[in-house]
């Protein structure tokens, strides 16, 4: 006999089975929140971050699979892969409006528990950043105690950027691309005047590179999804700590706040006043 509003059907013994949460881990997952005060929000905190960093987890997956298919010519499949990724950033984007129900009284509860912990120390974020262009590597430091981590981000600064990725799927499209604009780099992109001239000749005429034309945009969606992202992140750390220094010895809000000036993909947005 089943119970009453139970599916005839439905499996309910799993001593022998693989259940929903074997299969996700969810009691390890779980059992991954250990709040250092007694603060009620401190629960809040470590949950949201904690998301966050498997929706990177995410991001990293899925903007790898798409470098792979820029690279090989798959620019459709590239194009949902990416499109992904703008969502994966949109639902980061949507965790803001949780973590801004905290106050700032809320937050002094359970600060000084963090110690000099801090978000930018996160090693994934890291690795998003230097897979999209902005490569510092003075960021680094923060990970010197991990040579695993170090190793990792190392491994990513040797080889080429999304960006520059995509730059070469345009050389092969037939466009003028210079070949230094396709290489590893140092530091955050600069325009470079013959990869906007190259931008304005598809924009001028998508319909002859229209694939190529179809992955700029998709490059341009995911940045706006990026700095929405950036520009949350300032508002709620403002919101919730004023211009205090962050935890990390960072300025916080000053330093968050240059991080906006930060341009991943200077001439496809150039490229707007040019036409």
């Amino acid at each position: 006999m089943t119970g009453p509003g139970a599916d005839a059907g439905a499996v309910t013994d799993f001593a022998q089975r693989m259940s929903y949460g074997d299969y996700l881990h969810i009691d390890t997952i779980l059992d991954a929140q250990h709040p250092l005060s007694r603060a009620n929000d401190e629960l809040l905190f470590i949950i949201q971050h904690q998301t966050s960093e498997l929706w990177m987890k995410l991001a990293i997956h899925e903007l790898a699979a798409a470098r792979e298919a820029i690279a090989t010519d798959r620019l459709e499949e590239s194009q949902k892969l990416l499109a992904r990724v703008s969502r994966i950033f949109e639902q980061l984007n949507n965790a803001w409006d949780v973590l801004r129900t905290m106050t700032p009284s809320d937050y002094t509860e359970f600060r000084d528990a963090l110690g000099q912990s801090s978000g930018f120390q996160s090693a994934q974020y890291r690795l998003i950043e230097y897979v999209l262009g902005n490569r510092n590597r003075a960021m680094l430091k923060p990970h010197a105690h991990r040579p695993d981590t170090v190793a990792a981000l190392e491994a990513e600064l040797a080889r080429p950027d999304l960006y520059a990725v995509a730059l070469t799927a345009a050389a092969r499209a037939g466009l003028p691309v210079p070949p230094g604009a396709t290489l590893p780099h140092d530091g955050p992109r600069v325009a470079d005047p013959q990869v906007a001239e190259m931008w304005a000749q598809v924009y001028r005429d998508p319909r002859a590179h229209w694939p190529i034309y179809e992955l700029a945009e998709k490059l341009v969606d995911l940045e706006d999804y990026f700095r929405r992202w950036r520009f949350n992140h300032v508002t709620t750390v403002e919101r919730i700590i004023g211009l205090k220094r962050g935890t990390g010895g960072t300025g916080g809000v000053s330093y968050l706040r240059k991080m906006l000036d930060v341009v991943l993909f200077p001439e496809l947005w150039e490229v707007r006043t040019a036409l």
